[in-house]
């Protein structure tokens, strides 16, 4: 899970399809911009906290720390993926100690996990979310499932859209 992967996932495929140039100027496009939402965090401003919640009802409600897509994500547009400082490595399962120690900026969800809860209100129901920065200012991010952590051809855009996300002075509530 590195910003490296989809510049090779999409060679890959273009050379099993027999188009190595196309594949390799689809890849440049997606390497660039990439490079550019990074350049957009590299001109400073706060790094927020954000946790990433995989959420699937209330049967499935995981964190992801590092190594995971999210985790890679939330660096490359500036955050500080909160999970992850708090020792969380891949996913893990979701308590209230662990978002009480984490006090998340932003909470980053998948759009289909947020529906699955109810919405931003449900979401913020979940035990432990209320008492949080992000939950106070309402500062949820949902995104579309492979565009957030497929690492494919719209990762550059994902990008920017987070960048965008977690530097915006106003809570964002959805969808950036």
């Amino acid at each position: 899970p590195t910003l490296g992967a989809p510049g090779q996932k999409v060679r890959f495929v273009a050379q099993a399809l027999g188009l190595p140039e196309r594949g390799e100027q689809l890849a440049a496009h997606v390497e660039a911009q990439i490079a550019l939402a990074r350049a957009q965090v590299a001109q400073g401003g706060a790094r927020p906290r954000v946790l990433f919640l995989y959420l699937r009802g209330t049967d499935v409600q995981q964190v992801a720390g590092a190594n995971t897509p999210a985790d890679a994500m939330i660096g490359a547009a500036g955050g500080v993926n909160a999970a992850a400082e708090a020792g969380i490595v891949e996913f893990k399962p979701l308590s209230p100690e662990t978002v009480v120690a984490a006090q998340p900026d932003v909470i980053l969800v998948l759009e289909k996990g947020l529906e699955s809860v109810g919405g931003v209100d449900g979401l913020l129901a979940i035990p432990g979310l209320a008492d949080t920065p992000a939950a106070q200012a309402r500062r949820v991010v949902a995104l579309d499932d492979l565009y957030l952590l497929g690492m494919g051809p719209r990762t550059g855009q994902a990008l920017a859209d987070l960048v965008a996300a977690f530097h915006a002075a106003a809570p964002t509530g959805s969808r950036p």
